[in-house]
């Protein structure tokens, strides 16, 4: 397991504070050789554009199975890149189960989200820190490192972002990160008070999603270890088939 730890030790060290990883999300083993190919040093699936490929609605619509063997093709395209692999909620797995499924399709890290699909609305913070910590004490056990970047959804669905927003995201974060999560995911978080305030306060590196309108240097500015894009390049690649194909029609 050594070359597998040994990426997953790159790909934690390439989350620094003010010059972040920069992660445009792939969905299949063309588009994970396209972005290793532009050089990037680390490659990360989106589950939206996975499941979408699949023909799938998101949020865990997909079966677990299809998702991770999906992963699995871009780990073997990535060749000697560390990659990280969005598992949505778990799917429902066992800790164990989770670990050696991502150790299995050689993925070194993974996203863990929060949201409850089930009941709606955020899992409670005390289970999900439970949670991580088995997952945490799981990688241990099977030998294989794992970058675990863990969701906070507080902002999902907000159009502002109060004081007791920032409060929740702190405490959630703090929490996950005791548990032995190796960073922090505030999705869908704009607001630029906000990021500085948990790059500043969390004792642990911040992943953001960059949406239009942000910018890579100014979320370098507010301390951002991690950026990524989600679905969006996916959608992107899909808009120009569209375009393609429909200018194609007789």
């Amino acid at each position: 397991m050594t070359a597998h730890n040994d990426r997953a030790a790159r790909l934690r060290e390439l989350h620094r504070p003010g010059d972040p990883l920069i992660l445009p999300n792939v969905w299949d083993a063309a588009s994970a050789r396209v972005v290793a190919d532009a050089g990037y040093p680390a490659l990360a699936t989106a589950s939206a554009a996975i499941a979408a490929m699949l023909g799938y609605e998101d949020h865990q619509n997909a079966p677990a199975d299809e998702m991770f063997a999906a992963a699995g093709r871009v780990v073997r395209a990535a060749g000697d890149l560390p990659v990280t692999v969005d598992a949505e909620a778990g799917y429902g797995l066992p800790a164990e189960e989770l670990v050696a499924t991502l150790a299995g399709i050689g993925a070194v890290g993974c996203n863990l989200e929060d949201s409850d699909l089930a009941a709606g609305g955020l899992r409670d913070a005390a289970a999900q820190a439970e949670y991580l910590a088995s997952v945490r004490e799981a990688a241990r056990a099977n030998g294989t490192d794992l970058v675990i970047n863990a969701r906070v959804d507080v902002f999902i669905g907000k159009s502002e972002v109060t004081a007791a927003d920032i409060d929740t995201a702190l405490d959630r974060g703090r929490r996950y990160l005791d548990a032995g999560a190796d960073s922090i995911y505030p999705i869908l978080l704009t607001d630029e008070t906000a990021i500085a305030t948990l790059a500043k306060e969390l004792p642990g590196p911040i992943n953001v999603l960059c949406l239009p309108g942000m910018e890579v240097s100014r979320l370098a500015e507010l301390g951002v270890a991690r950026i990524s894009w989600g679905p969006q390049a996916q959608r992107h690649a899909m808009s120009a088939l569209t375009t393609y194909v429909t200018a194609l029609r007789p």
